[in-house]
């Protein structure tokens, strides 16, 4: 199972959001250059880096940060998904340009699905990720300022249906609040759907990710974690050495 150390970037700042209330921002680091290149020296394969101000649908040179960010990891052979504001056929091919190895569709995914099954047709399923954002089991968009009449579970399956093999799932009441995955919601996704499935919102253990370990077998592939990081709840090393050792419970 893979580590994702999450990354959203807001005025080109690493920063958390509480629940995902831009108006309850934490931030933890001017230069995100340099935290992904810690990380990096670390020993990560992936990274999850998301773009606060496209999310909002708001202005900024936060896609400069991007860049950056992206180059300095792929250089050391690390491979990066992305999203956040990515609404058209050429936001995802600048984003894959930069050097995203995949990229993130939510709102899109929702709002115009045959925009996606062409991004799937273009570029393979494997660079193209839908993110599941849930709020009370409906789907959430606009950098979740909006809650929409979809259920997850009927939602992951219309992805499934358009090509989409891998969805980001997160439960927006446990992001940046450190209470834990929540582990039903997400394992049900997994089940039920038959998709891969990257765990997010609420990491603040390793035990939280030990959870999440087990249910691999069925179907879930990665897991992120953010505030825990940036706060040294626990360090990346130690998450990734729980995950690299198989026999350890």
């Amino acid at each position: 199972m893979l580590i994702f150390p999450a990354m959203d970037l807001r005025l080109g700042r690493c920063v958390r959001l509480y629940q995902g209330d831009p108006t309850q921002e934490t931030v933890f680091s001017d230069d995100p250059v340099a935290m992904a290149l810690q990380w990096a020296i670390e020993g990560i394969q992936w990274l999850h880096l998301v773009n606060l101000d496209g999310a909002f649908g708001e202005q900024s040179d936060t896609p400069l940060a991007v860049q950056s960010v992206v180059r300095t990891v792929a250089e050391r052979g690390i491979s990066v998904q992305y999203g956040g504001g990515l609404r058209t056929l050429a936001d995802i091919e600048q984003a894959l340009g930069w050097g995203a190895a995949r990229v993130i569709l939510g709102t899109v995914a929702l709002r115009e699905p045959e925009l996606l099954r062409a991004a799937i047709e273009q570029y393979g399923a494997e660079r193209i990720a839908v993110g599941i954002d849930a709020r009370a089991g409906k789907v959430a968009v606009h950098g979740w300022s909006e809650t929409s009449e979809v259920e997850v579970l009927a939602f992951a399956q219309e992805m499934k249906a358009l090509g989409v093999t891998r969805v980001i799932y997160t439960d927006i009441a446990r992001d940046g609040t450190q209470q834990g995955i929540n582990i039903a919601a997400t394992g049900e996704l997994a089940q039920q759907s038959g998709l891969k499935v990257i765990a997010s919102g609420g990491v603040g253990s390793l035990d939280d990710i030990l959870q999440v370990r087990w249910l691999e077998p069925y179907g879930i592939e990665g897991v992120i974690v953010g505030r825990a990081l940036y706060e040294e709840t626990f360090t990346l090393q130690e998450a990734l050495a729980l995950v690299a050792d198989k026999g350890k419970e």
